[in-house]
């Protein structure tokens, strides 16, 4: 039989880390001035998972250090550095980012924001746009400076070129697998054996994921571990590493699906946006110096 999720996994997430903290989203930073773009951040000391929840207001966030991996609806999204995710005003959405992670935030008032993006969107965190957030995180700016920041941020804020989402089946037919792969992405069972073990044809799985997600069984499957990449290789794990905990039989293997999905590279991808924390030790998970 499939595995389902026990009480470490959430639907459509990954595995949790020992120690993750469950919490219900965080008031709204309150403004002094009539305001149009609220800024802050925070550390996480361990890893924190977000129930569900929706804004009042439009919100950017996006991390150093680490990755933010956010569920909407039947869709996942994989936040790593030099991204960010533009969530629109009432979205439903949960999230969860790893331990020690730079967190931020940006708020902004639907009613003086000149245009907004209606889906989830990922955006490109240029080092202007990052400045210009860290600033205006400030209180102590006036309302003149504020002004003249915020129009600038809509000048330079655009989408990223790599829109990285994961469509879920939704499909009660072959949900098990998508659980069962979120759990264990190294997973290897082809689409005969799952086929096998759910008691359906092969040719109902193969359609079904395509009619869900637009992608073949081993597409899907695919663009999955690459997001899980993304969340390793964020953290320092070297791609030797990344590649054998994915279940690909060599590194050169891992390194041309990731190619396939991303464009390029995993160092060149990361060194594009800013690059991962030390290299960790394959055994302990101890970056090393």
């Amino acid at each position: 039989m499939a595995r389902s999720f026990r009480d470490d996994v959430s639907p459509g997430l990954w595995r949790r880390e020992t120690g993750t903290v469950v919490r219900r989203a965080a008031a709204l930073p309150e403004a002094s001035a009539p305001f149009v773009i609220l800024a802050g951040s925070r550390v996480p000391r361990v890893p924190t998972e977000w129930e569900p929840h929706a804004h009042p207001l439009h919100e950017l966030v996006w991390v150093r250090g680490g990755t933010l991996t956010s569920r909407v609806e039947d869709r996942i999204f994989t936040v790593s550095e030099g991204h960010g995710l533009w969530m629109p005003a009432g979205v439903v959405h949960g999230g969860r980012t790893t331990a020690g992670v730079e967190f931020h935030d940006a708020f902004f008032a639907p009613d003086h924001t000149p245009f907004a993006f209606e889906e989830p969107t990922a955006i490109a965190m240029t080092p202007v746009l990052e400045s210009l957030l860290a600033h205006l995180a400030r209180t102590d700016l006036d309302t003149a400076a504020r002004a003249r920041a915020e129009s600038v941020v809509f000048d330079v804020l655009q989408p990223s070129e790599r829109q990285l989402a994961l469509q879920l089946p939704g499909d009660a037919r072959v949900d098990a697998i998508a659980e069962a792969l979120m759990a264990d992405p190294a997973d290897c069972r082809s689409l005969e054996e799952w086929a096998r073990e759910l008691g359906i044809s092969d040719r109902t799985v193969a359609r079904a994921f395509r009619r869900a997600t637009g992608l073949s069984f081993a597409q899907w499957r695919q663009v999955l571990r690459v997001h899980r990449a993304l969340m390793l290789l964020s953290e320092g794990f070297d791609v030797q590493t990344v590649s054998e905990t994915l279940g690909y039989a060599q590194p050169s293997t891992f390194i041309a699906a990731f190619r396939r999905v991303m464009g390029t590279t995993p160092g060149a991808f990361f060194d594009t946006s800013g690059g991962a924390r030390g290299v960790r030790n394959p055994v302990s998970g101890v970056p090393n110096s």
